[in-house]
């Protein structure tokens, strides 16, 4: 199939990348046209605008739009509602907030563009693991677009079927999801991200106690010189907490024990404050989510090794780079 995609930066770049590997056909867009060349010298159609991309593709059209939540989305989106024709499916697949994605979906439904949100997880390893996707929006869209999304999911792999299951027909196991109208789709991510925050606080702070039984201020008997890179490796192995983000967090200790490169001042993206935002419009108690939150708050003013631990696990899965103290 053919795919135009519009932001080439750390994801939109790989997903292309990805496609091409499984045999499909994208043309590009980005702003920086050196982006646009490094794609093309790799098999995809350049563009140099929006009309050309367009253009350049064959109806039904599908666009995925893969740039920063906010304004410069909307405003992508609504510049490409005058440039799309009828039938025409239109993608979000960035980090958007779900009451966007209604909005968009109504404007585009009066063009009959087809709309779908498609929460996007993977980060700079989705290339070679593949994404993890939560599509909302137009159902004859996300059907149209099924030889797309299986090319992206990590597919069944060689993770052990889940007990109940037998007999379910759902593309979950495979590493993407339909899951419902406008919105949905950036919904269930939203909660993803906001479970990201948690998890990430836990195995932070956890670390930040390995490390600190080590100060001249516990008691000598109760002093304990631990190799925190040994310990996240063990724990990989067997282990309960065994997961990615612990593995990343293996990653991380290997390369710098310390955690020197980092200055814990650590960056939101949005999607907790959103998911907070949910729990108190639905009246859910979310404790360990609003305090995970507020713990990035509070690195901006005083950080500490756990701070240091999340920078590091950000910069792991989403290559994402904290700013330096002043």
């Amino acid at each position: 199939m053919q795919l135009g995609m519009i932001g080439l930066g750390r994801m939109g770049g790989n997903i292309v990348r990805r496609l091409m590997r499984h045999g499909h056909t994208s043309v590009v867009y980005d702003a920086n046209p050196d982006s646009v060349q490094q794609l093309a010298q790799e098999g995809a159609t350049p563009s140099d605008s929006l009309a050309h991309l367009v253009s350049q593709l064959q109806a039904p059209r599908a666009v995925w739009v893969m740039l920063p939540a906010g304004e410069i989305t909307a405003s992508t989106i609504q510049a490409l509602s005058d440039l799309l024709q009828p039938g025409d499916i239109l993608i979000d697949g960035g980090n958007s907030n779900f009451q966007d994605d209604v909005k968009h979906a109504q404007m585009l439904q009066t063009k009959g563009i087809r709309y779908l949100d498609i929460g996007t997880s993977g980060g700079v390893w989705g290339l070679d693991r593949g994404y993890c996707m939560m599509i909302g929006g137009d159902v004859t869209a996300a059907t149209h677009l099924d030889p797309i999304f299986k090319a992206l999911a990590p597919g069944v792999g060689t993770i052990p079927k889940t007990p109940g299951r037998e007999g379910k027909k759902s593309t979950a196991e495979e590493g993407y999801l339909y899951t419902g109208p406008a919105g949905s789709g950036h919904f269930v991510k939203m909660i993803h991200n906001g479970i990201e925050y948690g998890l990430m606080q836990a195995f932070a702070e956890g670390m930040d106690v390995l490390k600190g039984v080590g100060q001249d201020s516990i008691p000598a008997d109760r002093r304990y010189q631990l190799d925190l890179a040994d310990i996240t490796e063990l724990w990989r192995r067997g282990s309960v907490v065994s997961s990615w983000l612990l593995d990343l967090t293996a990653i991380s200790l290997a390369e710098d024990p310390e955690l020197d490169a980092y200055s814990g001042h650590v960056q939101d993206s949005g999607e907790g404050r959103w998911t907070i935002n949910a729990a108190i419009e639905e009246a859910v108690p979310v404790p360990v989510l609003s305090a995970a939150l507020f713990a990035r708050f509070r690195s901006r003013q005083v950080s500490t090794f756990a701070d240091k631990m999340l920078s590091a696990m950000r910069k792991q899965f989403g290559g994402h780079q904290e700013p330096k103290k002043s």
